[in-house]
């Protein structure tokens, strides 16, 4: 049976850099600006956390929290971002997982609901999220599915 660790970057922190590297591979954003809200959140400027699923000292799968994920819709913050599992670990419950840990340590932090948006139909309403409205993303073509968490 694989050992996987579920964790917030505050208890590992010595792989923050890694992770900003490990999600600017997987979604294209700069590692920068992953490495400045894992920071801001490190340091205890936002509550805003960050997730990782790992096996050993490899990560396999994660999550953030920002304020506002690349759409039009400002006023439906936070947003859980960049929601990735390694593709040889998926149908193992990692994602939902890392959702369930990040939806219970946002609301023990007051901070709910939570927004993402997704072009997925179905995944995310096993968890416990439910379809909201549509909105446009940013440098877009098309409207994305906002999800909540309430």
């Amino acid at each position: 049976m694989r050992e996987y660790q579920y964790i917030t970057l505050k208890e590992r922190p010595e792989l923050a850099e890694t992770a900003a590297a490990w999600f600017h591979q997987k979604w294209g954003v700069p590692e920068e600006a992953y490495l400045d809200c894992i920071r801001a959140y490190l340091s205890g400027e936002t509550e805003y956390g960050w997730y990782l699923c790992l096996r050993g000292d490899r990560i396999i799968g994660g999550m953030g929290v920002i304020e506002n994920d690349f759409h039009d819709r400002k006023d439906l913050a936070p947003n859980v971002c960049a929601v990735y599992t390694e593709e040889a670990y998926r149908g193992q419950g990692i994602a939902g997982r890392l959702l369930d840990l990040t939806v219970e340590d946002m609301r023990k932090k007051g901070v709910t609901p939570l927004y993402l948006v997704t072009d997925h139909v179905g995944f995310y309403e096993r968890y416990g999220w439910e379809f909201l409205c549509m909105a446009q993303g940013d440098d877009e073509p098309e409207m994305t599915r906002v999800y909540i968490h309430r």
